[in-house]
């Protein structure tokens, strides 16, 4: 199968390129995003291969479709960018990538839980400029605190697994309870509850119609004073003006996001020699109890390799008109 892969980045050319050569795959990288303009790119191709900031839209997909390209393989968990809708109507299967490595998605939102906790952004900032005072730096154990988990999928449950060896009360929201965490001890309530209860908050639901702006004004106006929310899912699950406005008043105690809901223009690139004119990033970036990864939760060798090995073993799956468990 001839694929061209759109979205590349330095880090991930090598496992795909032999992925893909494992599996008898002719590649192409482009670093251009895919939608309805670079779309053309795709002419004498199979299938493409794209990525979380990809807008595979109607007027994108069509296209494609145009083109004879038969085949979208999103090298992701996610696909909120992708009108299925259209692609089943043209004859496009779509394949995923459910499952690349829930430790690492779930290792960083404890990262940046402590390191904004106890403060280790500032910290490190002072001492490489001579400053050891320990002012401001007070955090909080979270050995005994209250954790509330949102989604309790393959990422939220190695989470709660995680968190549990604090010694936390976890507090979780989610349709389907998971009986396992149940026994773990994790107590599934209401989201009302969870916002009301929790010291810290992490997210680990997808973005549907259901969960956009879960964190909103309403919501925010339910949480523990002074508690901490970590977002490593979606951009769009939080309300950004409402999170600043929570921020200027106090009652937010901390943000850290991986995943912004303006992110498609900004992740992935580098705009360290120019201006970003978006006002509510640039406003995050200046409170002290905010910390801003770049999508990087996923980023490990481990989940580089399977992101790899499973794109390539789907679009195998497509070409051959195998049964494909990851096919939406």
């Amino acid at each position: 199968m001839k694929v061209i892969v759109f979205s590349t980045r330095r880090d991930e050319r090598a496992s795909l390129s032999q992925a893909m050569a494992d599996a008898g795959h002719d590649v192409r990288f482009e670093e251009v995003h895919l939608n309805e303009r670079s779309a053309s790119l795709a002419k004498g191709y199979d299938a493409v291969a794209a990525f979380v900031n990809d807008q595979l839209d109607q007027a994108c997909i069509e296209r494609l479709a145009d083109m004879g390209i038969g085949c979208i393989a999103m090298r992701c968990a996610g696909f909120n960018n992708v009108d299925l809708h259209t692609a089943k109507e043209k004859g496009i299967a779509v394949v995923r990538v459910p499952a690349y490595s829930p430790y690492a998605v779930a290792e960083h939102a404890l990262t940046l839980l402590m390191s904004l906790n106890r403060h280790v952004h500032k910290a490190y900032n002072r001492v490489r400029e001579g400053n050891f005072s320990l002012d401001g730096l007070v955090g909080q154990d979270i050995h005994g605190k209250t954790v509330g988990i949102i989604g309790t999928g393959t990422i939220g449950a190695v989470f709660c697994q995680v968190m549990s060896g604090f010694g936390c009360r976890m507090l979780a929201f989610d349709p389907t309870p998971n009986v396992s965490l149940e026994e773990m001890g994790v107590q599934y309530v209401a989201k009302e509850v969870l916002f009301s209860e929790s010291d810290f908050i992490s997210l680990h639901c997808p973005l549907t119609h259901d969960t956009q702006h879960l964190i909103d004004a309403s919501a925010l106006a339910c949480f523990k004073p002074g508690a901490v929310l970590v977002n490593t899912s979606r951009g769009g699950l939080v309300d950004t003006q409402a999170v600043i406005q929570a921020l200027k008043k106090g009652s937010l105690g901390g943000l850290a996001l991986d995943v912004y809901e303006e992110e498609a223009e900004l992740f992935f690139e580098d705009y360290s020699d120019r201006v970003i004119t978006d006002d509510n990033i640039m406003r995050l970036t200046t409170f002290p109890n905010v910390i801003i990864t770049g999508h990087q939760a996923f980023l490990t060798h481990e989940a580089q390799n399977n992101i790899a090995a499973t794109t390539a073993s789907n679009l195998t799956d497509v070409e051959m008109k195998r049964p494909c468990s990851n096919q939406l």
